[in-house]
């Protein structure tokens, strides 16, 4: 499972922009990161670029930090959108939202979308649909409207997992996804809405960014 090996402070100090890598539960980002700060020895001495090339880039590097995806996937998921109907950037937004490692981590069963990708790669979520249960072990998988993701009987003893859903709880599951906190099972009800995104990610600059 490829995945990115640089700190989650250091990803997040580069965009200057929480990007929800490290742990819900813990304590404020700001306490861990100083976001004003580049990282590197010299972090303080550097400045942003403000060309609409650096802009775009550092709108693309964002999304995908956030939602942990290389560039690889990332460019081929840009494509996949940009052939249907619809405003490309958001039906980006949409499809990294329906990806199976988000969903458990929006579910919460994970604090942090690394963990999710962790869960799902070591075959402890199942999905289920048109009434079939099925392992799932690639965190790129898309799920549906009305898809069951459940947490197999194997992990429910996570103590990692019980700590995601106990902090989910406190702050709050999203209106898109129905979760069974008892039976640790979510129900994927339908599409976010893009005023339900953050505010932060700017998917027309990524529109433009692929556009040249």
């Amino acid at each position: 499972m490829a995945r990115y090996l640089k700190s989650g402070c250091k990803m997040s100090r580069r965009i200057g922009l929480d990007l929800g890598l490290k742990s819900i539960g813990g304590r404020d980002i700001n306490s861990k990161c100083n976001l004003k700060v580049f990282p590197g020895q010299h972090g303080n001495k550097r400045k942003k670029s403000s060309g609409s090339h650096s802009l775009q880039l550092s709108a693309k590097q964002t999304i995908k930090y956030m939602y942990g995806v290389l560039e690889k996937q990332f460019r081929y998921s840009y494509f996949r959108v940009s052939k249907k109907k619809g405003a490309s950037g958001e039906l980006l937004l949409k499809l990294l939202e329906s990806r199976l490692d988000n969903v458990v981590y929006r579910s919460g069963f994970a604090v942090t979308r690394a963990e999710a990708r962790q869960l799902v790669s070591h075959k402890s979520i199942s999905v289920v649909r048109n009434g079939i249960e099925k392992v799932i072990v690639f965190p790129s998988f898309i799920v549906k409207v009305g898809d069951v993701i459940k947490v197999r009987d194997k992990s429910k003893d996570q103590v990692r997992i019980h700590y995601a859903l106990k902090c989910a709880e406190k702050i709050g599951f999203v209106k898109w996804i129905d979760v069974d906190i008892k039976n640790m099972t979510s129900v994927f009800l339908r599409s976010p809405e893009r005023k339900e995104l953050s505010s932060d990610l700017n998917e027309q600059s990524v529109v433009e960014f692929y556009s040249k």
